[in-house]
C-alpha cells in the first residue's frame, strides 16, 4: 500500500468515526471496504469490540499512538467499520460476545481460545446443584446466561442460595444412598445454608419444588413467583403457621428486591427476527434494520438501504426485504417482530407487533439502530457535498415558514449603543446558510437622538432597502430581527407600509434568561414549531449571535477612537507616527506645549518641530483687527 493509499484509507475511516454516536455498543472492523451502496460482508470481519462510548473508543485507534504491536497490525489492516448501538454497557458486552462466537474474528484472541462470560448451571442430578460455570455441556444440566458482570451473576446466586438453599456439596447423592443413610451432613448444614436433603431432613418433593422456583428466578419470571409466595404466606398466616409465614415473608421480600432483566438477554425470547423501517426525509430511500435473537441473545444486527423505484409503501418494502434478508442469514425463526400490522403472511413464520415487554424493547432497539444508520449516511453525504446540507436546511426553513421560494439570502439587523451615545447598527447577510461577509454593512445612526432601538432599527432598514432599490440590488428572501414582536412590527412598517416591499420577516425572541428560545413569523407574529435543539434552530441562533457580535464590535471600535483622540491629531501635517514619538519623548500634551523648538526638533526633526511649535504658540484669543 502506497503512502497516498494509506492516507486515503485513514481519511475514510476517520470520517466514519467522526459520525459515530456517544452511546454504548459493539463495533466491527473489516479487512475489505464495501463499495458504495453495498452491504458489509460478515466474512471479512477481523475484529469485534465493545465500548461504553463508541466514538471515543474507536477514535482512540486512529488519533493516538498505540504501543502494542498487535494493535498496530490490526489498525493497518482495517478497511471498513460498522457498529451496533445498544442501550446499556451490559448489553454491549453481551452483543460483543455473541458476535465473536458467530464470526470468530482473526484478532479476537481471548474469546477464541475458549474463554467466555459465565453462566449458571442447574444440574440433572437426583438433588440438583446450582453453580456458576464457563463450560457449557447441555448433557449435564440446564444453563442460564451468559452474565456479562460477575457481580450480577453472584447477586443471582446469592438470592437463590438464601431463598431456596440448594445443596453446595459435590458428593453424588442417590435415592438409595439417602434411604440407607450413607451420607453425613457437612458444615453448610450447620450454618443453615442447606436443609439436609442428604440425610432426609428435606424431602425430594420439597427440594424439587425449590429448584423449580429457582429456575423461574433464572428465567426472569419473578412476578408470578412473588405472587405465588405472597399467597402462600397469607394462607400460612391465616392458619396460624407463623414460623412458616415468616420464612415465606423473607423469601417474598428478597424476590421483590431482585432485578435481573436485560434488553439484549431475555430468557423468554428463544428465536425471533426483528425488522424496522426508517424513511429518508430528503431522498427516496428507506433503511431497514434487521436484528436476530437466538437463545435470548442478539447475534445479528445489520441495516440495509433500499431505494424506492416506485411509490412503494413501507409494508411493500418490508415484504420485499424480509424474505431476502432471512434467506441471506439462513434464519428459521418462526416469529418475526415488525413495527406495524402486515397484510401479507410468510409461509414459514408469523408476524407479531409487540405492545409492551422485552419484545417491544427489541423493536425500539432495532428502530434506534436504523435511525443512527440514517444519521450516519446523511452526515457522510453532507461532508462530501456541503451544499447538500445547506439546501436541506433552506428547504426545512422554507417549509416551516411556508415561504414561496427558498430563503437563499437572509439578512439580520442589530443595534448597539450606550445610553444613546455612539449609536450604531449592523446588517449581516447569509447566502446559502453561510455568512457572506463581503455583503456585511455598518451604519452610524444619524436621525435618532437618545436610546431608541425601534427608531434606530427603522432608520437602518429604511436606508438599507432604499439604496438597494435605487441600485437594483437583489433584495433578500428573508429578514430576521434580533428581537421579538416589537422589532418585527417596526421593520414591517418600513418594509411593507413605506417601501411597499414584500419580504418575509421573522424574529428570534429570548426568554427571561436572555437565551433565544422562539422563532416568530407572520402578521400578527406566531411561534413556529421548531425544536430548540434542532440543527436549523442552531443555525438561526448562529445568525443572531453573528449580527450581535458584528454590531458590538463596530460600537466598541467607535468608542475606542473617541477615547484615544488627542489634540495632536488636530495638527495638520502631523501623523500617528509623529504623534507617538512626541508622546514617547514628552509623556503628555502639556509638556509638549511647554517645550522649546530645539527640544521638539530633537524628538521629531526641525521641520515637524516648527509645525508643532507654531500650532501651540499662536495666540488663540487675540482680538480681531477691524478693517
Amino acid at each position: 500500500m502506497t503512502k497516498e493509499e494509506n492516507e486515503a484509507r485513514l481519511a475514510y475511516l476517520k470520517n466514519i468515526v467522526l459520525n459515530m454516536p456517544q452511546k454504548p455498543g459493539s463495533y466491527q472492523y473489516y479487512d475489505k471496504r464495501r463499495e458504495p451502496g453495498e452491504n458489509p460482508d460478515p466474512a471479512h470481519i477481523i475484529y469485534v469490540g465493545k465500548a461504553k462510548h463508541l466514538k471515543n473508543r474507536v477514535s482512540s485507534y486512529f488519533h493516538k499512538e498505540v504501543d502494542r504491536y498487535k494493535t498496530k497490525v490490526l489498525v493497518s489492516k482495517i478497511q471498513d467499520i460498522t457498529y451496533t448501538v445498544v442501550n446499556t454497557e451490559e448489553d454491549a458486552l453481551l452483543l460483543e460476545n455473541a458476535l465473536i462466537k458467530r464470526y470468530n474474528p482473526r484478532y479476537n484472541v481471548l474469546l477464541k481460545d475458549g474463554k467466555t462470560y459465565p453462566s449458571i448451571c442447574v444440574t440433572n442430578e437426583f438433588f440438583p446443584r446450582i453453580f456458576k460455570t464457563r463450560t457449557i455441556n447441555k448433557k449435564t444440566g440446564t444453563y442460564y446466561g451468559p452474565y456479562p458482570h460477575i457481580t450480577a451473576m453472584y447477586n443471582v446466586l446469592d438470592l437463590i442460595n438464601k431463598v431456596f438453599k440448594p445443596r453446595r456439596c459435590h458428593q453424588p447423592i442417590t435415592r438409595e444412598g439417602v434411604a440407607l443413610g450413607r451420607y453425613k451432613t457437612c458444615l453448610e448444614y450447620h450454618l443453615h445454608n442447606c436443609e439436609g436433603c442428604c440425610i432426609g431432613k428435606q424431602s425430594w418433593d420439597e427440594y424439587q419444588e425449590n429448584i423449580r422456583e429457582a429456575k423461574e428466578v433464572l428465567k426472569g419470571n419473578t412476578r408470578e413467583l412473588s405472587q405465588h409466595l405472597y399467597e402462600e404466606m397469607m394462607a400460612a398466616a391465616k392458619d396460624l403457621r407463623f414460623e412458616e409465614a415468616n420464612a415465606l415473608k423473607i423469601r417474598y421480600q428478597l424476590l421483590q428486591e431482585f432485578v435481573a432483566k436485560s434488553e439484549v438477554v431475555s430468557h423468554t425470547i428463544n428465536d425471533v427476527d426483528v425488522f424496522t423501517i426508517i424513511d429518508d426525509d430528503h431522498r427516496n430511500n428507506a433503511y431497514i434494520n434487521y436484528i436476530h435473537v437466538k437463545n435470548g441473545t442478539i447475534n445479528q444486527s445489520f441495516t440495509y438501504e433500499y431505494r424506492r423505484k416506485l411509490d412503494e409503501s413501507d409494508e411493500d418494502l418490508l415484504m420485499l426485504a424480509i424474505p431476502e434478508i432471512r434467506e441471506r442469514f439462513a434464519s428459521k425463526a418462526k416469529e418475526v417482530i415488525v413495527p406495524f400490522e402486515m397484510e401479507w403472511q410468510l409461509p414459514d413464520a408469523a408476524f407479531f407487533v409487540p405492545q409492551r415487554g422485552d419484545k417491544k424493547h427489541l423493536l425500539e432497539l432495532s428502530e434506534m439502530n436504523g435511525k443512527q444508520y440514517k444519521f450516519d449516511r446523511l452526515k457522510q453525504a453532507e461532508k462530501l457535498n456541503p451544499e447538500q446540507k445547506q439546501t436541506r436546511l433552506m428547504k426545512e426553513l422554507q417549509t416551516k415558514l411556508g415561504l414561496d421560494k427558498l430563503p437563499y439570502q437572509i439578512e439580520c439587523f442589530d443595534n448597539s449603543n450606550i445610553s444613546g451615545t455612539d449609536a450604531v447598527a449592523g446588517c449581516i447577510v447569509y447566502k446559502g446558510m453561510k455568512p457572506s461577509r463581503k455583503d456585511y454593512r455598518k451604519y452610524n445612526i444619524k436621525t435618532v437622538v437618545g436610546p431608541d432601538d425601534y427608531a434606530s432599527m427603522q432608520e437602518v432598514v429604511r436606508r438599507r432597502y432604499t439604496r438597494m432599490q435605487a441600485e437594483g440590488t437583489p433584495l433578500p428572501d428573508l429578514i430576521i430581527t434580533d428581537g421579538g414582536r416589537g422589532q418585527m412590527e417596526v421593520v414591517r412598517e418600513v418594509v411593507e407600509d413605506e417601501l411597499h416591499l414584500h419580504i418575509p420577516i421573522a424574529g428570534l425572541a429570548k426568554d427571561d434568561r436572555h437565551r433565544t428560545n422562539e422563532l416568530l413569523f407572520g402578521f400578527p407574529p406566531a411561534v413556529v414549531g421548531l425544536k430548540a435543539d434542532s440543527e436549523l434552530f442552531r443555525v438561526l441562533t448562529q445568525i443572531q449571535d453573528e449580527v450581535h457580535r458584528y454590531a458590538i464590535t463596530f460600537h466598541r471600535d467607535k468608542r475606542s477612537k473617541h477615547a484615544l483622540h488627542s489634540e495632536l491629531d488636530d495638527i495638520t501635517g502631523i501623523g500617528p507616527k509623529t504623534r507617538d514619538a512626541l508622546l514617547k519623548a514628552f509623556k503628555s500634551v502639556k509638556r509638549i506645549k511647554g517645550a522649546t523648538l530645539d527640544q521638539l526638533a530633537t524628538a521629531i526633526g526641525p521641520s515637524k518641530a516648527n509645525t508643532v511649535y507654531r500650532h501651540f504658540q499662536q495666540p488663540t484669543n487675540a482680538p480681531q483687527r477691524k478693517e
